[in-house]
Order: structure tokens, then sequence, then C-alpha cells
């Protein structure tokens, strides 16, 4: 049995690294996928995890040939087992390869092999997934010393080649990691680790823009202002970061443009859009090629699949979920050259303003086990959701209303939430007060609701105390959200 890898360095991911030191406590063949978001962290996790102990470790090449691909992975293979093998013409034999280094070491200890951004060997007519499959079905899964690693951010072709594989490799996989973003726990825990004293504010500031993508984090910059490192990363001229929404989708999806077709039309409309919706505005066809784009964006957590209160699973709801998507189309896509300092000038701006107070929205539901948590409901099943009800003209009873979060409970009871982004204690006046009554009464009518509905404002700063507010009956603060979740 080997000793503890748990590495102090690693921030978070204390799930995945105790599932990967069972793997290597197994004492049979381990086949590990790893994926997540490109700029997660799957490698840095993968590399500091094992410390660089790994008897093989090569990576693809993103948009490379065949040729150059084999050439690659031999000159490794070369300089990990000091061979000097020729560059074979085809993957089988690349295996084989590997197979014959693997079989001259010792069988008294585990053998680690890493595959990086494995989706990117499998280039148009490369059979690198066909001897993949051979490769491990008669040899690796019978070698007890063996632990495999596949990794990669384009999750689509991992789920389907891999994870789901309805061939060679099916129900193959002995363990699946699926890495995500920091919460903002987390990402406090990474700023404080790396000389940053931020407030919580700022966190949740930066979170909106980066959503706790780690390489994302790693590019800031301790000496300067919150608002003067957004300018440096999005604004000024080549920007650190002034190209990466062009390879993000690009490096992770096929035909990337059908994709970016779906993520644009999400990012005009807040609550979100149905299949239907999508395929008209896009005028992609509703058919299975439009199905499995957003089951990959879902999958690879760029968009969020929520239901609408009430309706069935055909009536899904899809919301852009991705941060650094939303706020590429609402601030980088049109802005590029025009203001180097445009962050740090947009202080009152109306429109960041606006963005704030949605994306608020968006770390909320990100959060919702701390939310559950704070509200004292953490065991009880509960069902997350939206609704809204378009208002009757000329008919005031019937006016309309929206929730964009409702925490439905088994215990009888409906939390409806308002998430309210604000730099100060946030005041409810008097027709604040009217529209929340108005929400209520319209969602207990339209949805004939006989549950005890529960007005729950989730805040940076908390509720002022006045005449308007005696109507919260539970209040959630930014500062509860950096809980565990």
């Amino acid at each position: 049995m080997w000793g503890s890898f748990m590495n102090e360095k690693i921030i978070g991911r204390q799930k995945e690294m105790r599932q990967l030191q069972k793997c290597m406590n197994a004492n049979h063949a381990q086949l590990i996928i790893v994926y997540g978001r490109r700029r997660v962290g799957k490698t840095f996790l993968i590399n500091n995890f094992f410390n660089g102990r790994f008897d093989f470790k090569v990576a693809g090449s993103y948009s490379q040939t065949k040729e150059i691909q084999l050439k690659n992975f031999i000159t490794e293979l070369n300089l990990q087992s000091k061979q000097k093998m020729k560059v074979p013409e085809n993957w089988t034999d690349a295996f084989f390869c590997l197979r014959e280094y693997l079989d001259t070491l010792p069988k008294t200890e585990k053998h680690v092999v890493f595959f990086d951004e494995m989706p990117w060997f499998d280039t148009p007519r490369s059979d690198f997934l066909p001897a993949f499959e051979y490769f491990w079905n008669n040899w690796g899964s019978a070698q007890d010393d063996l632990v495999c690693l596949v990794c990669g951010s384009a999750t689509a072709w991992l789920v389907d080649n891999i994870a789901k594989n309805k061939g060679g490799l099916y129900n193959r996989q002995t363990c699946r990691l699926y890495l995500e973003p920091f919460t903002l726990n987390e990402t406090e825990q990474y700023l404080n680790a790396n000389g940053f004293e931020w407030s919580h504010y700022q966190i949740v500031e930066n979170y909106m823009i980066m959503g706790g993508i780690p390489y994302y984090l790693s590019l800031l910059d301790n000496t300067i202002s919150f608002e003067a490192n957004i300018d440096n990363m999005f604004f000024r001229k080549r920007a650190l970061l002034w190209d990466e929404f062009e390879h993000l989708y690009a490096t992770l999806f096929n035909n990337s443009e059908q994709y970016l077709k779906v993520v644009e039309a999400l990012s005009y409309k807040k609550m979100g859009l149905t299949r239907k919706e999508i395929s008209q505005i896009t005028k992609l066809p509703p058919n299975g090629v439009l199905t499995k784009i957003l089951e990959n964006l879902v999958n690879s957590e760029f968009v969020r699949s929520y239901q609408f209160f009430g309706n069935k699973k055909q009536d899904m709801l899809y919301q852009l979920s991705d941060y650094f998507t939303l706020f590429y189309y609402k601030f980088l896509k049109n802005n590029s050259g025009k203001d180097e300092r445009f962050w740090s000038n947009s202080i009152d701006n109306p429109s960041v303003k606006a963005w704030e107070g949605f994306t608020f929205e968006q770390v909320c539901k990100d959060h919702i086990q701390q939310i559950k948590k704070k509200l004292g409901i953490s065991g009880i099943l509960t069902e997350v959701s939206s609704w809204f009800a378009k208002s009757t003209e000329g008919n005031d009873e019937a006016e309309g209303a929206q929730i964009d979060m409702l925490i439905d409970r088994r215990d009888k009871v409906i939390n409806i939430c308002e998430m309210k982004f604000s730099a100060n204690e946030y005041e409810i006046d008097k027709d604040y007060e009217k529209k929340l009554i108005n929400k209520i009464e319209c969602f207990r009518k339209k949805t004939s609701s006989k549950k005890a509905l529960h007005l729950t404002m989730i805040t940076t700063y908390g509720i002022k105390r006045n005449a308007h507010s005696g109507r919260v009956q539970s209040e959630v603060t930014m500062d509860d959200l950096f809980g565990e979740g």
C-alpha cells in the first residue's frame, strides 16, 4: 500500500485527493478519468498530487496531425524509458511500445501513466481510440500495479468516448473525477495564500467575473487594486486574457461556431431559454445535434439546466452560467481598445450595476448548499427552480411576476428567494414591499400551491430594518456564502 500523497500546496480538492488516494491503495488496475472546464486546474491537481512521480506522462497537442502526435508520444517515451525507439506508424504500435516499456518495470510497486489532454490525440482518422481500447482491455486492465489517468478539458469527448463508451471501454473506468471551479470559500483560501487582503465584497466582485477559475486567479497581482487588476487582465491593449474567449470554445468543441450561437443567444436572456426558443433564435434545427450541443454545454458547466416550477422536463430552461462568458458578452465583445481603464472608470456605471445584480443571482445559485445550511435545511430534500407569470393587459389581479430562485422543500415550505447585491445594507422601500407582496400572491394564485411561502432575502450586508422589512422571514448574507458546503 502506498503512503499518503496528500499535498498541502493544493487549495481545496480534498474530496478529489481522497478518491485518488483510494485508487492508489487499490489492489487492481485503475483507469481514472479527470475532466472539467478549461483552466480549472486538472493538470495542476494531478501533477502536485503525484508530485511528478509518473512512469510515463504525455500531453496531446491541440490541432496537430497524427504524425506529430505520434512523434511527441515516442519522444516522451524514449526520454522516460531511456530507450531509442523509432516513431511508430500508428497508435496500435505506439501502445505496444508503451506496453513493452511498462513490462520492464518491477511488479512490486504501483506504476502511474498520465495522458494529459487525451481528446487532442484523437485526430480525424487517427484510430487513436480503438488503439487505446485494445491496450487497456487486452493488457492494462489485468495489471494490478497499473494506474492510468486520462485527463482533458474537452468534457464531451471524455464523457462520450471513455465514461459512456459503448464499445471496448464500456464500464471500464474505475474512478471519475469532475473538477469544479473554486467555491467562494476556496477562492478566499487561494487569495489569502497568495498575499491578497481583499474583503468578502471584493472577492464576490472578482468571482462574478472569473467564477473561481484557478488559472484566472493566478494572473492577479496583489500589489495593485482590484479594479486595476481587472483592467490589466481584460481591457488594456494586449491584456492578459485578451484572446481567452477566442480559444476557450474552439479548443473544447468541434463546430464551436454552433456552440457560440447558443451561448450568445443565452447571454441576452437572463432567465434562460427553452430548447425550442434556442432553436428559433439561433436557426439551429431542433434535432439531435442541438440536443447534443446543449448536453455538452451543460456537462462542461457553461450552461445550467433547470426546471421552471411546476413544468415537466421537456420545458427545461437553459441559462448561461459561465461567469467569464457572461462578462465577455456584457463588456468585452464590443469594447476592444476603447478604454484601457474601463473597469476603474465604471464604478457607478448603470450597466455595471445591472450586471452585478444579475450575476450575484448566479453566485447564489452556485452556492445553494451554503444557503441551505444557513436556513437550517441541509438535511431536507429540496428542488431549486425559477418561475414567472406574464401580466394580462388590463387585469391588475393577474399582474406579472418573476421569481429567480425557489427552494421547494419536502417539509411543505417553499423559500421564495430575492437576491440583491449592494454596497450597504439593502433597504426595502414601500414600492419594493408592494412588489414582493405581489410576487408571493401571484405565485400562490397561479400555481395553487398549498405550501407555506417564506420570503428569503439573500444580500451582501443584510436588510436594513424599517417599516417595510417585516415580511422577510429569513435572511442569508454574503458572509454565509463563504461557508463550507
